[in-house]
């Protein structure tokens, strides 16, 4: 990684509030500084909040799982409002806020008046016989009056969406216009040219019914240079090679805010009934062993849900309800290395979705946009490192354990391996992580660590973006295992720079390239 963009991202000084430092945010007794402040914020915004967070920190088990949940949730207001001001962020939060707020009316209509109203009320032979152009025009004229601006696309959602919020409110004199609106949405929901016309939307795109059995039923049979080529959904392809994209360039950047929070609301939240088994899994009861036994897939594999048991719902509500930080301090609890899962590399959690005989809710998005929209902030990569370390949602274990005089070797620098080294620093220990590969060194300024291993102080990066390389110009780090030599195009490796960030900035963590266990080092 070039110098220049190190020096790019880490921009002017961090001043933190509550009297603290950056020195405080990476030793254990700083963090314990860090909690002591959030206890005072949180005991003088909400006194009766903290009362039962207090205890509940004393004794977490003595909450069953809903209890638990509704805390946390209940404090993921607190818990924005506290690290917003430590960064001195609130503005930049309060913007990111509005944004989830102002995208509302696409889920109030989407769900109650195109699935119910239009999907529901509007016939197939009133869908044939409607001239789609002509009422699409007709549709933007009236947005126009209401002072929507043209959109890229042609058609912008989110104001047909508070449009036809307005209209409801009197539906006696905008009965025309409903109907127009109804008509409209039933032929983009419904019908393949709709569909297609509307494919980067979200206000019409509805689930389907799922046949795991069929999965040529939506293929497409082409004449291509006089080869019969059959393909599934060719749309979705995604050409490595053409006038745009360069040959290695990321093929996939993964959907935006309105995308995730399609999702977010798409979910039904059912951790509130415990049967969140996205997280949990479809349970059927225990072995003689005392283990649990979930429900077999249409392939016999066992739906056991999310491997982290992360708390999937949960953050789907603190998501919902704009609290894009307190959302990403759920995930951090069970999955601190969410970096390098989400969105392209783990699905486990969509097979054990509630919803099993249509389109599960895409999670693996809505987790990766969600730490997205966080590292966006100012200061976003300091806030998710932090959160890392300390984590006010994590009741059992919101700081570092004591130095416990341990040292520890990690082989393999891989998933496996770099997730290890975090819960092993967490725990107090000492870790030389070592791989085979040449690991490059990262500028000592972002790293902390100079070329021959020593440590230097680093800086705060306050714009991750700068960290960003194309894919295609990216010279390979070493650092990440198979995520780094065995994914292709289709995930974004800068996330391998994120994780390791996390870790070589730990004063407790050594990384060694070059080592080869068996080789280089022996038993």
């Amino acid at each position: 990684m070039p110098d220049a963009a190190a020096d790019a991202a880490i921009g002017p000084p961090l001043r933190l509030a509550f009297g603290l430092s950056l020195e405080d945010l990476h030793h254990r007794d700083g963090l314990l500084r860090v909690d002591a402040a959030w206890l005072d914020f949180l005991r003088e915004a909400a006194p009766a909040l903290a009362a039962r967070y207090d205890t509940a920190r004393i004794d977490p088990d003595a909450l069953d799982a809903k209890a638990e949940a509704a805390l946390l949730i209940e404090a993921g207001g607190a818990v924005d409002a506290f690290v917003a001001r430590l960064f001195g962020i609130e503005s930049d939060l309060a913007e990111l806020r509005a944004e989830h707020v102002a995208l509302d009316p696409l889920w109030r209509v989407k769900w109650k008046f195109v699935k119910r109203q239009a999907l529901l009320g509007v016939t197939p032979e009133q869908v044939a016989a409607l001239d789609a152009d002509a009422a699409r025009a007709e549709l933007a004229v009236e947005l126009a009056a209401r002072g929507a601006r043209p959109h890229p696309s042609g058609f912008d959602e989110l104001a047909f969406a508070r449009a036809v919020l307005d209209w409801q409110a009197d539906p006696v004199a905008n009965e025309a216009r409903l109907e127009l609106a109804k008509r409209y949405a039933a032929w983009a929901a419904t019908t393949e040219a709709g569909r297609a016309r509307h494919a980067h939307g979200v206000l019409f795109r509805h689930p389907r019914q799922v046949d795991p059995f069929d999965l040529l039923e939506q293929a497409r049979t082409l004449e291509q240079a006089g080869v019969r080529v059959t393909t599934i959904r060719p749309e979705h392809i995604r050409r490595r090679l053409d006038r745009d994209r360069a040959p290695f360039a990321l093929t996939d950047p993964g959907t935006d805010l309105a995308g995730a929070l399609d999702q977010t609301h798409y979910c039904i939240l059912c951790h509130k009934q415990g049967k969140d088994s996205c997280s949990k899994g479809m349970r059927e009861g225990t072995d003689d062993a005392g283990r649990a036994v979930f429900r077999p897939g249409p392939f016999g594999e066992p739906l056991a849900g999310c491997p982290l048991e992360e708390r999937i719902s949960e953050f789907h509500t603190l998501k919902n309800e704009a609290r894009p930080i307190a959302a990403l301090a759920m995930i951090v609890i069970d999955n601190p290395m969410l970096a390098a899962t989400g969105h392209r590399i783990c699905n486990d959690c969509m097979k054990g979705c509630i919803y099993q005989k249509q389109t599960p809710v895409d999670i693996p998005q809505a987790e990766t946009r969600t730490l997205k929209d966080v590292l966006g902030l100012p200061w976003g990569f300091e806030v998710y490192a932090l959160l890392t370390r300390w984590n006010p949602l994590n009741l059992r274990h919101p700081l570092p354990r004591p130095d416990s005089g341990r040292k520890a070797l990690v082989v393999g620098t891989g998933p496996a391996g770099f997730t290890l080294a975090h819960h092993l620093l967490n725990d107090g220990h000492q870790v030389v992580a070592v791989d085979g590969l040449k690991i490059e060194p990262l500028p000592p300024r972002v790293a902390g660590v100079a070329e021959d291993g020593t440590r230097v102080p680093f800086d705060p990066i306050r714009d991750v973006d700068a960290l960003h390389e194309p894919l295609d110009a990216r010279t390979q780090a070493g650092f990440g295992g198979v995520a780094e030599y065995g994914i292709t195009v289709r995930w974004d490796k800068n996330f391998l720079k994120l994780v390791r960030l996390l870790l070589e900035r730990r004063a407790r963590f050594t990384l060694l390239g070059g080592v080869r266990f068996g080789g280089t080092l022996t038993l």
